[in-house]
């Protein structure tokens, strides 16, 4: 059962008397029950309404009723798992129905007005953009380190089955994420200002430079790349993207003529990113102006794999 709080009001509560509530339904569950007092205005009378309190309120609904939308995946045996839309409060909508309310007379009962969230990436577009290989890598690591094996899947994870369109932008820090204890991430090795050292997030840089390495392979344009201060194991000299919250990311663009599907898995102590696109897509690269490419930046200040 949801429960909405507005400031000080406890909004769905088992009123003695409900003669005069609006009653807001949610998937056939009442969620909130409110009344034309909570919203007046003290100063000027029921006649005008209190638009900070109803602002408030309609923010909180906004929040419990949201239903993000699920692009359409490609699942760990290579079956297509279709989109889901999502739903977001209509707000012009329940303005119409909250004023009706408000300025009528006795209760009224309603369903939360909707609007339909469509996915960015649906069953039809996946299905193209499945059918050809244009880029590959795979590199290795010891699988009996648990904890950075851990932060490994983590992140191989979240790059799994992202979609990037032509012109746009794909950041390894934007899509994966601040990797901390909360969302999971454990201690494990990492290189700061070129020394081995302890950190959350250790691994991370062996996802990054995997993904490098195949979107290079690919064709894509390379916006911004950085390399360690000191040579890791998992690829060869040069061809690493260390990468961290605070400081470097890695990040490409789409320049070609169709969208771009990223496949990354881990199995057993490797893992390997495969770019997928469609049939019709043009191979040939092309450079963004201005962006540095295929030249890495070695720093000493990183903190690196995190």
């Amino acid at each position: 059962m949801i429960h909405i709080f507005l400031g000080f009001l406890l909004l769905f509560v088992p009123f003695t008397d409900i003669a005069d509530d609006l009653s807001i339904k949610y998937n056939g569950e009442t969620i909130a029950s409110i009344s034309r007092s909570d919203f007046a205005n003290n100063l000027l009378g029921r006649e005008m309404i209190d638009h900070e309190t109803y602002d408030q309120f309609v923010q909180q609904l906004d929040q419990v009723t949201f239903e993000p939308p699920v692009n359409a995946q490609i699942d760990k045996l290579g079956n297509l798992v279709s989109e889901q839309v999502g739903y977001r409060l209509n707000k012009h909508k329940l303005k119409q129905l909250f004023y009706q309310y408000y300025f009528g007379k006795g209760p009224m009962e309603i369903d939360v007005p909707r609007q339909v969230l469509h996915p960015r990436v649906d069953s039809e577009l996946l299905s193209d953009i499945r059918t050809r290989r244009i880029g590959q890598y795979v590199t290795y690591f010891n699988s009996r380190n648990k904890q950075r094996s851990h932060n490994i899947k983590l992140a191989t994870e979240a790059i799994n089955n992202q979609v990037v369109f032509p012109g746009e932008t794909f950041s390894f820090n934007q899509i994966v994420g601040k990797r901390t204890k909360e969302r999971g991430y454990l201690p494990a090795p990492v290189i700061v200002r070129g020394e081995l050292s302890e950190g959350i997030g250790g691994g991370i840089c062996q996802v990054s430079s995997t993904l490098y390495n195949a979107v290079d392979r690919a064709g894509l344009a390379i916006v911004q790349r950085y390399s360690h201060s000191r040579r890791v194991p998992y690829v060869p000299r040069g061809r690493d993207a260390t990468v961290s919250w605070y400081g470097p990311d890695f990040v490409f663009r789409n320049e070609l003529n169709q969208p771009i599907l990223l496949q990354a898995r881990v199995y057993g102590g490797q893992m390997s990113v495969v770019v997928l696109s469609s049939e019709s897509i043009n191979v040939e690269q092309r450079t963004v102006p201005g962006a540095p490419q295929k030249l890495p930046r070695e720093i000493n200040i990183e903190e690196d794999d995190q």
